[in-house]
């Protein structure tokens, strides 16, 4: 009997993670679409701009991603606050995000101008410097409206109903890739903009879903339920709590994302080159990394609605059918990039690269592939045991942990190795392994001790 019982707990696991993450999958797949072709359209281009968009796309992303992730948050509370029973503070949740995000979005305004002197300090070439400028100043004047669209995507992934956000990104995804085509090489009614019509495209797309979202959002029947319009005051308290977890958990992901950052730049003062390579090796990796943040979405919704019913059992169930899935969606991404490199390497040639130089860049592509098939597993482990903690709120062990180990596990030796004794592509990659081999470890480590089943964020019921 008790067998049975385990049995049916599990396959009601599997069925939860499926119904609540394979939207946000879906959802994060679209945005891999945008940016896959994004890429694709610049590295046809020419090869300054796919070299240049991966730097200065991650420099904003850094920051974009702390605001982001901290509005983002909300999605626990809402989880917690839902399991728990408590309806009506969901809409105060919501609203906390939201002022967050609008302070956010004057903050971003003013991080645009620090591009010129940033790009300087890093010393790519000079007609790479130009276009990194541009498309990092675009990225920070319109991400604002990104970071309030995570509150109103939390209100809906955090109660698990995460069909709207899907819809509503798989339309920005439609509107945004013809754009993107058109803005960069000037079709239709549109002017030749390259990079720069690169990033408008990013910021409509933003600006779609954020509208979608938020016409989705403030309804009658949803102001009756959740208090969405009533609300919306001020909760000093409440917005305390939303930056006490918000802001460790942010600045884990802005430290990692940092890290990579870091890892991109310094493969830039080796050559262009290398930095195309790796600027498509991360664009191939993304079709794998974007997807789990889904996986790790649902699991933190799944975890938190969990924990707010005191229920800690369906939280590690729910874990576990979420780490055996994604085990198997990675598995066909290895095989992919370890037996067929040549052609997915082939959708990034550049119009203005003879085939001679080309096909040095496939040569040395096939080997970041492999290395980026060695840590694809480890990058699963890693993100969903993260997703865990963060559902419960372990959010300052994480930042702490993830802090060091970028540090001192990935920018330290990346910088010995290339600046002191001249190490190369392949060198910088293997440190990206050793990396996430860290991070799966410490993350895992610390999922399995199972502190983070006693933790809450939201205040105990009376």
């Amino acid at each position: 009997m008790t067998s049975q019982r385990k049995d049916t707990r599990s396959l009601s696991s599997y069925r939860d993670v499926v119904r609540v993450s394979l939207p946000l999958v879906v959802s994060m797949t679209t945005t891999v679409v945008m940016t896959f072709t994004d890429r694709i359209f610049l590295a046809n281009y020419s090869i300054d701009a796919i070299a240049a968009a991966l730097p200065a796309g991650i420099t904003a992303f850094v920051f974009l991603s702390f605001f982001a992730d901290t509005a983002g948050y909300s999605n626990v509370f809402v989880a917690q606050y839902t399991g728990a029973g408590k309806l009506s503070r969901v809409g105060s949740a919501l609203w906390q995000s939201i002022y967050f995000g609008l302070a956010a979005w004057v903050i971003m305004a003013g991080i645009s101008f620090i591009g010129d002197p940033l790009f300087q300090i890093v010393g790519h070439p000079i007609e790479v410097q130009r276009l990194e400028v541009t498309y990092f100043r675009v990225l920070c004047l319109g991400s604002g409206v990104h970071i309030v669209g995570m509150g109103f995507s939390s209100f809906f992934s955090g109660r698990g109903v995460t069909r709207p956000v899907m819809i509503t990104y798989i339309v920005a995804m439609c509107l945004n890739v013809p754009l993107d085509y058109a803005l960069i090489n000037g079709i239709w009614i549109f002017p030749e903009m390259g990079i720069l019509g690169a990033a408008i495209a990013t910021v409509f797309a933003w600006t779609t879903a954020t509208v979608i979202l938020g016409v989705l959002v403030f309804t009658r029947e949803n102001n009756a339920v959740f208090r969405v319009f009533d609300n919306r005051k001020f909760d000093g308290e409440l917005f305390r709590r939303l930056l006490r977890y918000g802001v460790p958990s942010s600045l884990q992901f802005s430290l990692d994302v940092f890290a990579f950052l870091f890892f991109v730049l310094m493969v830039g003062r080796i050559g262009k080159a290398e930095l195309a390579i790796t600027n498509i090796g991360i664009a191939l990796d993304s079709v794998s990394f974007r997807p789990l943040i889904g996986f790790a979405l649902g699991t933190s919704t799944l975890v938190g609605q969990a924990l707010g019913r005191n229920r800690p059992d369906e939280a590690v169930a729910a874990a576990r059918a979420t780490m055996a899935i994604v085990a198997s969606y990675i598995s066909v991404l290895i095989i992919l990039y370890v037996l067929f490199p040549q052609p997915l390497l082939e959708l990034f040639r550049p119009k203005d690269i003879s085939p001679e130089d080309f096909a040095a860049i496939k040569t040395a592509g096939v080997v970041v592939l492999r290395f980026v098939a060695a840590y694809l597993l480890l990058d699963a482990i890693y993100m969903i045991s993260t997703a865990v903690l963060k559902g419960a709120g372990d959010t300052r062990f994480i930042m702490w942990s993830i802090g060091l180990i970028s540090i001192f596990g990935m920018c330290l030796p990346i910088y010995i190795g290339i600046e002191l004794y001249g190490m190369g592509l392949y060198y910088a990659w293997g440190c990206t392994v050793f990396f996430i081999s860290q991070l799966a470890a410490v993350t895992f480590w610390r999922f399995s001790q199972g502190k983070w089943k006693t933790m809450r964020v939201i205040e105990h019921s009376g």
